[in-house]
């Protein structure tokens, strides 16, 4: 595929939403420390963006997954390809997602990391894709909800190809059908 996908939402759009989700949480956690737990690898750019707009003590943590492969459909199956690397016990675990899709992959990291006891979960998810729903998961602080499209830029990929676009923009992969 060499067109560049089509903006659905623009650099600075971007950027305006994770300094007022930033200040959201400042003020949720009202100078509480915060463990960002990043998933990767599409929120890697989310949560560097984030952890800067937030005026509080934290750490970033990172927790592998996998449920897609090469392809645009979520298998359902949750592979943890990377595991947090310091306890979380005790902590305020805000989990920075790229996107909440199925519900499938959020279901398990809450369901996972609720049994390392932290004081408290929240969720922070950059896009939601209602539509897509199979699973209902609680997203706390939330960017942009968005229409049934495959999206990819700012961190998001199609078989590993455009995370550095500074926007993000739909493709349709070559024989997706949807």
């Amino acid at each position: 595929m060499s067109e560049l996908p089509k903006p659905l939402l623009t650099a600075d759009q971007i950027a305006k939403r994770v300094r007022e989700l930033g200040a959201e949480i400042t003020k949720a956690y009202q100078g509480r420390s915060v463990v960002l737990v990043c998933v990767l690898k599409g929120s890697y750019v989310f949560a560097a963006d984030l952890a800067r707009a937030i005026d509080l003590p934290l750490r970033i943590e990172f927790l592998g997954v996998r449920s897609y492969g090469s392809g645009t459909k979520s298998s359902g199956v949750v592979q943890i390809t990377h595991d947090l690397t310091h306890p979380i016990e005790g902590e305020d675990v805000l989990i920075v997602e790229d996107i909440v899709d199925t519900g499938l992959t959020l279901e398990h990291l809450l369901n996972l990391l609720g049994t390392r006891l932290p004081r408290s979960i929240k969720v922070c998810a950059l896009l939601h894709k209602p539509s897509r729903a199979i699973r209902s998961v609680p997203i706390d602080f939330l960017g942009f909800t968005i229409e049934d499209a495959f999206v990819v830029g700012y961190g998001l990929d199609w078989d590993e190809r455009y995370r550095n676009l500074p926007y993000i923009g739909t493709i349709a992969p070559e024989g997706d059908e949807s």
